[in-house]
Order: structure tokens, then sequence, then C-alpha cells
């Protein structure tokens, strides 16, 4: 005897809680984000005035949200190829069965629990004129006593530290699932490229890496939207200062500090068009990996 089947107004109930909360918290942001992008809108009074495209224009001749989209590509084109290497590198390091090896696999990952706010506090001290970063530089004699790199300060300096922080902060999060996919790869397949006398370059190009690259580009998918919302580390770290602001720090202060939420919301409008352009050309780079597109 067949089983009768759900009702389809059973089934709409059971999702219809969920789709109401990504109703309220994500589609009607994004809508009344679009609508504020074309508006002058004053918190206060509530008061709109459609003023065209005003708001885009004052983005085109501001020179914060000029540097605030460079450095974004610049953390985009460095740290995502950095974090990924180093993560692979120390996964094929803690992969191997060594005595104490779950102790250094803790300790690299270590820095993924303690929060953000905590360890920037933490690393303004390394990064500080007189901290031990500009201590050990000295010691090992590659600047003179007294001197140091204004790491925190104006100039590059400080974007390469942001950068140095989110490599610390995030390469033992993506050395983990790197772990899992090593895991996954058949050990008999190795045994066999080692008796075809295959050396370790040659296992890895031919037998690790073509098993481990799903894992690889969900790694890089995961850390290039890392990259593109970079927020907070740039905010406990240098509060923003010198070149280090981000488009979503920019959207953050010209909303909430100078109360500009047309100019913010367009801001926002047009950094989630450089998001959406960038993941159709990584997708499209990805290629047969692709998990949303590859059929079974």
């Amino acid at each position: 005897m067949a089983k009768p089947g759900v009702h389809p107004a059973t089934a709409y109930l059971f999702v219809a809680p969920c789709a109401l909360v990504f109703a309220v918290f994500t589609v009607w942001p994004m809508l009344f984000n679009g609508w504020l992008a074309f508006q002058d809108y004053f918190i206060a009074s509530r008061n709109t005035a459609w003023n065209d495209f005003a708001n885009f224009l004052v983005l085109a001749d501001s020179q914060a949200f000029q540097i605030a989209l460079r450095n974004s590509m610049l953390l985009l084109l460095l740290t995502v190829p950095l974090i990924q290497g180093g993560a692979l590198g120390l996964a094929l390091l803690v992969h191997r069965p060594l005595p104490g090896i779950t102790f250094f696999r803790a300790t690299y990952y270590l820095p993924v629990v303690i929060t953000v706010s905590i360890a920037g506090i933490v690393w303004q001290y390394v990064f500080h004129h007189e901290g031990i970063l500009n201590w050990l530089l000295g010691l090992v004699g590659l600047m003179e006593p007294g001197e140091g790199v204004p790491w925190l300060e104006r100039g590059g300096w400080s974007l390469v530290a942001v950068m140095a922080f989110c490599f610390w902060k995030y390469v033992g999060y993506y050395m983990v699932l790197y772990l899992v996919g090593l895991a996954s790869v058949p050990r008999e397949l190795q045994e066999a490229a080692m008796l075809d006398g295959a050396g370790t370059w040659a296992r890895f190009r031919h037998v690790t890496w073509p098993l481990l690259a799903p894992v690889a580009v969900l790694c890089t998918l995961l850390s290039t939207i890392g990259a593109l919302k970079t927020f907070q580390e740039v905010l406990v770290l240098t509060g923003g200062e010198g070149d280090t602001m981000t488009p979503l720090l920019f959207v953050y202060r010209t909303a909430f500090s100078g109360f500009n939420f047309g100019v913010a919301g367009a801001a926002s409008l047009m950094f989630t068009l450089v998001c959406l352009l960038v993941a159709a050309l990584q997708m499209r780079l990805m290629g047969r990996h692709n998990p949303f597109t590859r059929s079974e």
C-alpha cells in the first residue's frame, strides 16, 4: 500500500520560518540599500529626496573610497595566495604520523579560536614602534638600534601589518580543511606510485593534488570571501587610519559616523557589484573543479 504523500502546504509551512528570516534580514536590507543609493537620506528627520547618481559622483571623487577598493584588491591578490600556500604547506607537514604531531596541529589552529578583538590588541604591541617585532629585527642586525619600522602608521607598512595579521589568524583554519582532504587520499595510490619509482614531488603532483583540487577550490572561495569582507581586523588593528581603509569600513564610517546613508548605500552597492564580478571570474577560472557547475 502506497504511503500518502506530504501535502505541499505542509512543506511550505516548514520552509516558511527560514524564508521569513531570510527575507527580513537579507532580502529587505539589500532592496533598501539599493533604494538608499539614489537618495539624500537624513535619519534624524527621515526626509528623503531622489538625487539620481549624485551619490555615485561623490564616490568617484572620494580618495578614501578609491584607497579602500585598492586595498581590497591587494588583500585579494596577495593575502589569498599566501594563506592558501601556507595552509597547504602546514597541512603537508603535520599530516605525517610523527610523535607529538597533534600538539603542533592544535598550536597552528589556536589563532583561529582567539577572537579578533583580543588578537588585534596583542598584535598592536607586536607591531608597536618599540614592540617585539622591531626588537627582533634589530637583534638580527636588519636595522640600527633605536630605529624601527612604523608598521601601524601611514605608508605601505600598515597594510603589510594587516596582511601578516590575517595570515596568522586564518592559516590554521584552512590547514585543517587541507588535512581533511589529505586524509581522503587513498594510501594505496601513494604506495603504488612509490612502487613505480615516483618521488615525493611526482606523487604530490600526479596523485595528491588532483584528488585535493576540490578542497583547494573550496578553500580559495572561502578565503576570497574573507579577503573581500575584511573589516574587523582593520578596525581593531589600525582603526582604518593611514592606508588600511577597506570598503566595508568605509561604508560603516560613512553611515554611522558621517550619517551619510545615501553615499554609504551607493558604496555598498558598488562594492557588491565588484564582488559579483570577482566571483564570476573566479568560477570561470575554476573550470571542471567548480563545485557549483560540475555534473556528477
